[in-house]
């Protein structure tokens, strides 16, 4: 069944840390992205792991194929578990940072469109006229399938076909995850938990609504739960 990763997206680690403590023995696998990592280098990971915690580094390296892999390589040095890179980086990219990785390394997953990408957005981004996100997303997916990457980060809009094409090894993770009735923030191709199972996601990626909950063990106890139904509803 899928997983739930708590995104750490606050700016305080002491917070940070205290909201790991608070959550418990409810999450084990938490995501580190930029503004944490600037604010603490490797030493908030540190202490993750001395939890006992899973790690998975966002911070979505784009660069030339040379300094993406001396930074794939930094992180691998870490006992992270997850490590993100842009497909939009190309083949090249995606190939460097993948021997990198190495094969005990963590696992590598290319991210396709941010979650706050409206089709405006790309067309914008990208100069062009776009015809679908989903088959964006697919064009990108499968330069990182084709680069040798583990697996893509996409919304759940694009979750099941991602799936169906390239099968179970290959890993979906999705962000954008909003509990019915939560308030969608920055984010615009979102879906519930629900509708991540139903897609095949592999991980959940979840944060203001676990994070800013009154009882964030209490908010990821009731998530599981749809979770659950819903695999077992689907057998």
């Amino acid at each position: 069944m899928a997983d739930i990763i708590v995104a750490l997206d606050v700016a305080d680690p002491d917070a940070a840390l205290a909201l790991v403590d608070r959550i418990g023995d409810a999450v084990s696998f938490y995501k580190v992205g930029p503004t944490l990592y600037t604010l603490t280098g490797p030493g908030l990971i540190l202490k993750l792991r001395a939890r006992r915690k899973r790690v998975f580094l966002d911070l979505k390296f784009h660069d030339i194929p040379n300094t993406v892999a001396q930074s794939v390589a930094a992180a691998a040095s870490l006992d992270i578990e997850f490590l993100t890179v842009h497909a939009s980086g190309g083949s090249a990219m995606m190939r460097a940072a993948r021997e990198a990785a190495g094969s005990n390394g963590p696992k590598l997953l290319g991210v396709t469109l941010l979650t706050s990408f409206t089709p405006g957005d790309v067309e914008e981004v990208w100069g062009k006229q776009l015809l679908s996100l989903r088959d964006d997303v697919g064009r990108l997916t499968s330069l990182a399938a084709e680069a040798g990457v583990d697996g893509v980060v996409t919304s759940v809009l694009e979750a099941e076909s991602v799936k169906r094409r390239y099968g179970p090894e290959f890993l979906v993770v999705t962000p954008g995850i909003r509990p019915a009735g939560d308030l969608l923030g920055d984010q615009a191709r979102t879906g519930t938990p629900a509708d991540a199972v139903r897609a095949g996601a592999d991980y959940l990626v979840i944060g203001r609504p676990i994070t800013a909950a009154a009882d964030p063990a209490g908010a990821t106890a009731r998530i599981r739960d749809e979770m659950a139904s819903v695999a077992e509803a689907t057998g």
